[in-house]
């Protein structure tokens, strides 16, 4: 582990300037640019604000406000939408990167950090948006937000370990990246992200507690829509699969990254 730190820190400048590269690239031939990264979440946050708040008239059970559904619904499909774009660009991210793997020496690990941190990046400028619209229109939870953090931290090694398992399983049998696609968009409804928990049926709720993120999303949305702390023990089941799923992916990396190249 030692080991592997070195080398990222050795080569941070790769790292980060395959970061911005990306950034860049992905606007680089528009007329606003980067404006996009603001106006593309904050259409979307005004879209549902307007929709479940004003025209639908959904309704939270338990809760009163005029936003609470919105506020319900971003808080879980933004948070989801940072655990899909983080597995799916980990599932392929070797593949994509054939070329490279195969012409330059590098530490393979800097490809899932730099998975990581542009799926950061893109979270880091849609999340801020919602925080400002809390603030803004008087829901902002307080001093519990800081609870996001180790929720975050939570929700990022599920997605790096599982998203380092399925990307290098994907370079030897392609299978797995597509049954994965497939198997998110039924992960997402399985999820209370649209719905709250407490519509499902008595006898199919212990089957929903099997899904980690479930406990996660759950968090997210306690913490944004009534400024409750997570309930952590609920979050323990998802902390242990996290931590085992980063431990394999960790080891099936260093014996299968000089199999990678060669695969590909």
């Amino acid at each position: 582990m030692s080991a592997m730190l070195r080398a990222i820190w050795a080569y941070r400048g790769f790292v980060l300037g395959s970061v911005k590269r990306e950034f860049q690239a992905k606007y680089r031939n528009t007329m606003l640019g980067a404006a996009w990264t603001v106006l593309n979440p904050l259409a979307m946050i005004v879209v549902y604000t307007l929709i479940f708040s004003q025209v639908m008239r959904s309704k939270l059970p338990g809760a009163s406000g005029q936003y609470a559904y919105s506020i319900y619904l971003c808080a879980g499909v933004l948070t989801w939408g940072l655990f899909a774009e983080l597995t799916t660009r980990m599932l392929n991210m070797f593949l994509e990167q054939a070329n490279l793997l195969k012409k330059v020496s590098f530490p393979r690990i800097c490809l899932p950090l730099i998975a990581v941190l542009n799926a950061l990046l893109n979270f880091a400028i849609i999340f801020g948006l919602f925080l400002l619209f809390l603030l803004v229109s008087g829901q902002f939870p307080g001093w519990v937000t800081l609870a996001l953090l180790p929720l975050l931290a939570l929700q990022l090694a599920l997605a790096v370990g599982l998203g380092l398992v399925l990307g290098i399983l994907n370079v030897f049998f392609r299978d797995v990246g597509q049954f994965f696609t497939i198997f998110l968009q039924f992960w997402f409804w399985f999820t209370p992200i649209v719905y709250p928990a407490t519509i499902i049926p008595e006898a199919l709720r212990p089957w929903l507690a099997l899904n980690p993120m479930s406990a996660i999303t759950v968090s997210y949305q306690q913490l944004l829509v009534a400024g409750q702390m997570p309930d952590w023990a609920s979050l323990a089941p998802a902390a242990v699969l996290a931590a085992g799923l980063c431990l394999l992916g960790l080891k099936l990396f260093r014996r299968r990254a000089g199999e990678m190249a060669d695969e590909l």
